[in-house]
């Protein structure tokens, strides 16, 4: 495994298969069905200019989604992509690419489609992760009572199910998972088969990317050791995905993406590190407010699977001042990809002002590139044809990229929004100061701080106020004042902010969760004092004299707004760049991953499964005795049972090793103490 590895390439490589209608036995990543066709209708012509369409179920459709574009799927010759479950005519021409779960209701339809004959010209079935026997019998059954089987091309197993959002991100998309395995309410049955899903999913990440992992979990840990033994031995039984994988990714050349000189199925350096944590460990990383491009977008914006919305009001003229208020808001969508988009790419993991001050500054180096461009060819006699040649066919490209600085140009300012009309900064300062510890001896000051910041009906909604809240009684070794802390949110959320009766009592029952099981467990930090680094970098925290001059920046970038309002972007300056001078410290997940990869602490007590070498656990005390050097681990997967974020993704690149985050579902702030809040009123 390279260090440019990508778990997206990985995957867009079985999808790839499946829509070239590929045949070969174990294809796409993993094994499959094998072709079961009896048709002998196919040209000699590739299959892969074939027109075809693609039919899949919603959770088919999450896994293409942030993968494909409409564009990309056109030119894979993909016409149509429909839902399973809709109403479809039909259509004689074209094959039909069906990719779904093997549930009932599909293998239902599939059956129906092939006996009402809706694509004569093949139908190619793809089952994630696979079909069982069983199903597979019931299917064929129902097929060849209908003298339907001829229509049945192929068949394969498609170990994709998980949703991968970036090279190294991705997520089961198992909705509510936290919820649904800390409910009191939710059956042993339920929290089995949730448990089970997530060990196939896994299975899938690794029959992807052909790598055998050596897994680490808590002792004990309950769901993530769970999950764990059930990976480990389903990597054991289907050994042959591994290998069959591995043998198509080392073909890969595209960008250097796997090395196909490397040995990555023997070599222990290229093995990656699994660690399997829970959510529980760590409440607080979920629930605190950032300062990251990233994780704000995805903290105050509307953003899933890699798309962004949100609304802009349009600033009127002079003329038309008086109707301000009437002005209608025009709905922005983006579509954000962080493997393509250079800035992005670069910028996501920096804190807020930076990502500002750098587009501004790119921006402009672009525009006045562009100027040169258009200038040099209304003057051809400033150079030569061949340098007005260069200079012509490199415009296209400029203007993309301008194109892409503009679209961050328009969701910096509508972040900046967000950040200045509820005072995020100041939310930001003071968890973080409760979190790192610096009022551990000063509780009572600590207290009345929060409860100021939550009953100023001008800073913050109700969601700002219940995660200070929640952290103020998460980060305290001593219990806070829970009954002060419920009475301030709900006082100022009554009268202050006049939050809907229900999300008020939502808020108050994910407290009433958090106090009951912080009685219970004693919760783990989320930082270490001595583990700070610069926000976003490796690099000290911002001097005053950098501060100020980053201010000074953003004051220049947001004078040239002119789809904001004048008043919200000049209060907006101060509270962003006073972003600059906090520190990221190492969140509970970094300490833990940085121990096992350095062999300390959590080495000794946490499950060792190797899937490569033996069916038990290994004894790590035997495996130090020994004497046996291990190698230094350069790639680790966390994966965290119940719910994972974009702050924690970002804190996890402070490692030296390359580091691939995934999670049962991947959620903000909101969405995570809802959750909490829902546990609350059983």
């Amino acid at each position: 495994m390279s260090d440019s590895f990508s778990l997206k390439a990985c995957q867009l490589r079985a999808v790839h298969g499946m829509l070239s209608l590929e045949k070969s036995r174990g294809g796409g990543g993993g094994g499959g069905g094998g072709n079961n066709n009896n048709n002998n209708n196919n040209n000699n012509s590739s299959t892969h200019a074939q027109w075809k369409i693609l039919i899949y179920d919603a959770p088919c459709r999450s896994i293409i989604s942030p993968l494909l574009s409409v564009q990309q799927l056109r030119r894979e010759g993909v016409t149509l992509h429909l839902n399973l479950s809709s109403e479809r005519e039909a259509i004689p021409d074209v094959p039909a690419v069906y990719f779904c779960r093997p549930t009932k209701a599909n293998l239902a339809r599939i059956a129906q489609d092939a006996v009402m004959g809706l694509y004569p010209a093949g139908m190619y079935l793809n089952f994630v992760p696979h079909i069982a026997r069983d199903d597979l019998e019931d299917l064929a059954k129902l097929v060849v009572q209908a003298r339907a089987m001829e229509r049945i091309v192929s068949l394969h197993d498609r170990y994709v199910s998980y949703v991968c959002l970036e090279n190294r991100l991705f997520s089961l998309h198992q909705t509510a998972s936290y919820q649904t395995i800390n409910s009191a309410q939710t059956t042993e049955a339920a929290v089995t088969q949730l448990l089970t899903e997530t060990a196939h999913g896994l299975l899938s990440v690794v029959a992807s990317t052909g790598v055998w992992p050596i897994i680490r979990c808590p002792r004990n840990s309950g769901a993530p050791e769970m999950v764990a033994r059930q990976l480990h031995a389903l990597l054991m039984e289907q050994a042959h995905l591994i290998q069959a994988s591995n043998n198509a990714n080392s073909n890969i050349i595209n960008n250097n993406i796997i090395n196909s000189n490397s040995s990555s199925t023997t070599n222990a350096r290229d093995r990656p590190l699994l660690v399997i944590l829970d959510r529980n460990a760590d409440l607080l990383t979920a629930l605190q407010h950032t300062s990251t491009y990233q994780a704000l977008i995805d903290d105050l914006l509307q953003h899933k699977a890699n798309r962004v919305e949100f609304d802009v009001t349009p600033t009127p003229s002079s003329a038309d001042a008086a109707k301000k208020s009437a002005a209608k808001p025009t709905r922005k969508r983006y579509d954000l990809d962080a493997d393509a988009d250079p800035f992005y790419a670069a910028q996501k993991f920096q804190a807020f002002p930076v990502a500002i001050e750098s587009n501004s500054a790119e921006l402009q180096q672009v525009t006045e590139r562009e100027t040169a461009i258009k200038t040099s060819g209304r003057n051809t006699a400033s150079g030569t044809g061949d340098d007005l040649a260069t200079a012509v066919e490199s415009l296209p490209a400029l203007l993309e990229r301008k194109k892409q600085l503009e679209v961050h140009t328009s969701i910096l300012q509508a972040v900046m929004n967000a950040v200045a009309a509820r005072d995020v900064p100041a939310f930001y300062e003071l968890e973080t100061a409760l979190a790192t510890g610096s009022y551990k001896n000063d509780t009572a000051t600590a207290k009345n701080k929060v409860l100021q910041l939550i009953q100023d009906a001008t800073k913050g909604n109700l969601s700002d106020k219940v995660r200070l809240a929640l952290c103020l009684g998460l980060a305290t070794s001593a219990p806070p004042d829970w009954q002060a802390l419920r009475t301030a949110v709900e006082e100022v959320a009554t009268t202050g902010l006049q939050a809907p009766r229900a999300e008020i009592q939502a808020a108050l029952a994910a407290m009433d969760y958090v106090q009951k099981l912080s009685s219970v467990q004693r919760m783990v930090p989320l930082a270490v004092a001595d583990g700070s680094i610069g926000a976003g970098s490796h690099k000290a925290p911002a001097s005053s004299s950098s501060t100020n001059e980053t201010s000074k920046l953003l004051s220049s970038f947001m004078a040239k707004a002119t789809t904001q309002a004048t008043g919200l972007l000049a209060k907006a300056t101060d509270k962003v760049a006073g972003m600059m001078s906090g520190k990221i410290h190492k969140h509970h997940a970094t300490v833990v991953v940085e121990h096992l990869c350095d062999y300390k602490q959590e080495d000794d007590t946490y499950l060792y499964l190797d899937p490569k070498v033996s069916a038990q656990e290994v004894n790590v005390a035997q495996l130090k005795e020994s004497g046996v050097m291990r190698a230094p681990v350069k790639h680790v997967w966390v994966f965290v049972v119940g719910g994972g974020s974009y702050t924690e993704y970002q804190n996890l690149q402070m490692l030296p090793a390359t580091v691939t985050y995934g999670s049962t579902e991947i959620l903000n702030a909101t969405q995570f103490w809802q959750q909490l809040g829902a546990l609350g009123k059983q």
